[in-house]
């Protein structure tokens, strides 16, 4: 049972994260140990080339794997990112970004999780386009 809702991580973005709603992103799913989030395309998220930034997937991943962590800890706002690797697999054309993320290992203080960014195409369907993993730490709770 996932420790944290959809409408309080969100109402913790909306007060605490001013650079999610800048992006845009929206949680659209959270769960134990998994969360599921989207970043709408915008053309002010491209950069020459006509692909989406790299920074906006890396802060979209980033937030995903906030939520996965909150998921499991509950409302610990200074969980903090110690470790953040991307693997960028392919040009993300201009649509939506979908960050599917999940925990690969909890322990006392860290926290890993994976986060997979998909490119979500029109008609429904997604193609991989960055993989992260990621390290949060999480403060002792009392």
């Amino acid at each position: 049972m996932s420790r944290i809702g959809l409408t309080e991580f969100s109402e913790i973005l909306d007060a605490e994260l001013p650079i999610a709603a800048m992006l845009g992103i929206r949680t659209e799913d959270i769960q134990a140990g998994y969360a599921l989030l989207r970043m709408p395309y915008r053309p002010d998220l491209t950069r020459p080339g006509g692909t989406i930034s790299g920074p906006a997937m890396m802060a979209l991943a980033d937030v995903a794997m906030y939520a996965v962590v909150l998921s499991l800890v509950g409302r610990v706002e200074l969980a903090v990112t110690t470790n953040l690797s991307i693997n960028f697999l392919r040009k993300p054309p201009t649509h939506d970004i979908l960050a599917e993320g999940h925990v690969l290992k909890e322990g006392k203080r860290l926290v890993v999780a994976e986060v997979e960014l998909f490119s979500a195409r029109d008609d429904g369907s997604r193609d991989l386009v960055a993989h992260v993993t990621g390290t949060y730490s999480v403060p002792p709770l009392a």
